[in-house]
């Protein structure tokens, strides 16, 4: 782990120098963030769960034909990754009213919409990662109108395919977010999906109860965040033998009022 160049380090992940050019090695750690980093605890095993959940939606993905920085999962922490210029904007797609969409607009909680919506933030923690429109993103250049279309078109297929595979193990795919990156082929340009799909950045609850199993149970404090993300991976079937990851829960690091 020394050896290698750290290149970015964010909330959850850790970037390094990949074994080959043009590649990178994506660390999932066991921090747990909400509200920009105002609230952060430890949650051992965390990481491990979200890398191979995410390794399980990635691959998925790719069978169906769709773009993905994702190559292989190395160990129980990390994955190869294909390097790309991340498009600064976090890309959300919204198929039941929750979270900041419901306190905006006034909408119960748990409504579903009247069809999936998309929304644009920018990414800058420093500024709460503000909501823009396409507008502000041709304005100021972070991507050209065919970039948006594609990337519109990406998230709305990634949608569908996940609302049917969770529907099929049980829960409900209510919003999530993605980040799409650019990967330069000589003079061609190609939009992949990057980033991660997991209990992180998805809100998912049980069908038949409701029940939470996702990061809001951290956000809201509501306990068992690693057995709602235990819950996940079992379903999908990435989480067979040793069904729980060391760890007695999270380990409060600091929390400041919302």
């Amino acid at each position: 782990m020394n050896k290698r160049r750290r290149v970015y380090e964010g909330k959850a992940k850790v970037l390094y120098e990949g074994p080959e050019p043009g590649t990178l090695i994506q660390h999932f750690k066991d921090d747990a963030t909400a509200f920009n980093n105002k609230k952060h605890a430890l949650i051992e095993g965390k990481g491990v769960l979200n890398n191979r959940i995410s390794e399980y939606i990635f691959t998925k993905l790719a069978e169906i034909g769709v773009p993905t920085h994702f190559i292989r999962r190395l160990n129980m922490r990390e994955q190869l990754i294909r390097e790309v210029e991340i498009i600064p904007l976090e890309v959300v797609v919204r198929n039941v009213a929750a979270g900041s969409m419901a306190t905006r607009l006034g909408l119960e909680e748990g409504k579903p919409l009247p069809r999936s919506i998309i929304e644009f933030y920018y990414k800058n923690d420093e500024l709460g990662d503000p909501m823009v429109t396409e507008e502000h993103i041709t304005a100021f250049g972070w991507a050209t109108p065919q970039e948006i279309d594609e990337v519109m078109a990406l998230a709305l297929r990634v949608n569908d395919f996940l609302v049917g595979l969770f529907l099929g193990i049980g829960i409900r795919l209510i919003d999530f977010k993605m980040e799409f990156g650019r990967q330069w082929d000589n003079e061609q340009m190609h939009i992949l999906l990057a980033d991660e799909i997991s209990p992180d950045c998805c809100r998912l609850w049980d069908v038949a109860t409701s029940n939470k199993l996702d990061k809001d149970r951290f956000r809201r404090d509501l306990g068992g965040v690693l057995e709602a993300y235990q819950e996940v991976a079992r379903r999908l079937g990435v989480l067979t033998e040793n069904p729980r990851p060391k760890g007695s829960g999270p380990v409060l690091v600091s929390s400041k009022p919302n």
